[in-house]
């Protein structure tokens, strides 16, 4: 079984990734720092705001149980696409809303799938998301990953 991967910021990532994962066809999850200048940043130095890193999700994922469409179309339900650099409470360019690409038909369909969002009403004000290639994916500190499963708490 040859699997892809989808990768989203879309504000705090322990939420983000707890919402991911239940879905079918989603096999596995992490959460990291991508789209900075930084090498290798930690959370404490993605907090500052000046590394240029977005708190993202990686998915792995079956083709066969969920497309990158679907993906896609779930990311815009599990937060606000039209506020730069915020969502809820959490403020600062990590917490921007971007979809980063692996592959040019990814692209595609993210443009695709954000032109509907946009044009559809659902939100009063435009999408601001991102959409930009891929670019190293600096797994986050442990005690970040599943942190909803872990806690039970969500915080974000």
């Amino acid at each position: 079984m040859e699997y892809e991967i989808a990768t989203f910021a879309a504000g705090c990532f322990w939420g983000v990734e707890a919402k991911f994962r239940k879905l079918d066809g989603v096999i596995d999850t992490m959460v990291g720092y991508t789209g900075g200048h930084v090498e290798d940043p930690n959370y404490r130095q993605v907090c500052t705001d000046t590394t240029g890193h977005a708190e993202a999700v990686q998915i792995q994922f079956d083709p066969q149980k969920i497309t990158y469409q679907q993906l896609v179309e779930a990311f815009y339900q599990v937060h606000n696409p039209t506020t730069p650099n915020r969502q809820g409470p959490d403020f600062g360019s990590q917490y921007r809303s971007a979809i980063f690409y692996h592959t040019d038909a990814q692209k595609e369909i993210a443009e695709t799938v954000t032109a509907f969002v946009d044009s559809s009403g659902e939100f009063k004000h435009p999408v601001v998301t991102q959409i930009k290639p891929a670019s190293t994916f600096y797994k986050a500190e442990e005690y970040h990953q599943r942190y909803y499963e872990k806690h039970g708490l969500f915080h974000c």
